[in-house]
């Protein structure tokens, strides 16, 4: 059962609160707040094998993105695609019982509610080339493969050099944004 966006809105408040998220963090990164994605479809296993899944229509580009890289002799990997705010929360607990600051951790994920991935249409790619989620990644021939064929298929990258919401660049993050022009969130 879906619940309504002011609910949704009020559990991610409480739960940034519990993670001594600052007030008022979310609007000046210039995030928006992303919704759980309903429904998903597998698109096969990630790099350790789990069942990776995007939201369908994504799920469907994804799948013929990775067809045409095989075409070209280029191996895409998917490392994490749908993600649950349950499971941002769990990642960052993680870190900072690492000893981890939040400001460290908020440098390379998104505070609960505002991550792509819950979307179902955000997925990390990588590729034998190097070990997964290393910026290294952008000098791999699976990268410039994607550089130049992602926005065929719908897929932009989120986090460039020097974004405007204060992520390290990730060049493994992609969005499925079916058109849109909006700028990623």
């Amino acid at each position: 059962m879906s619940t309504s966006l002011s609910d949704y809105s009020t559990r991610i408040a409480a739960l940034s609160k519990e993670l001594g998220i600052p007030p008022g963090y979310a609007e000046s990164r210039h995030l928006t707040l992303q919704r759980e994605a309903i429904e998903l479809a597998s698109i096969g296993p990630d790099d350790i094998g789990r069942d990776c899944r995007l939201a369908p229509s994504a799920a469907q580009a994804w799948l013929a993105l990775r067809q045409r890289a095989l075409e070209s002799d280029i191996q895409l990997i998917p490392l994490s695609g749908f993600r649950s705010v349950d499971r941002q929360v769990e990642i960052i607990r993680g870190k900072l019982a690492l000893g981890e600051s939040i400001e460290d951790i908020l440098t390379s994920i998104a505070i609960p509610g505002y991550s792509e991935h819950h979307t179902g249409r955000a997925i990390d790619v990588g590729s034998a080339e190097v070990v997964p989620l290393v910026e290294a990644f952008a000098n791999t021939k699976s990268y410039a493969w994607l550089a130049r064929h992602a926005g065929d298929f719908g897929f932009r990258l989120s986090f460039p050099r020097n974004n405007p919401y204060g992520f390290i660049y990730e060049p493994w993050h992609w969005c499925w944004h079916s058109g849109e022009v909006s700028p990623p969130t």
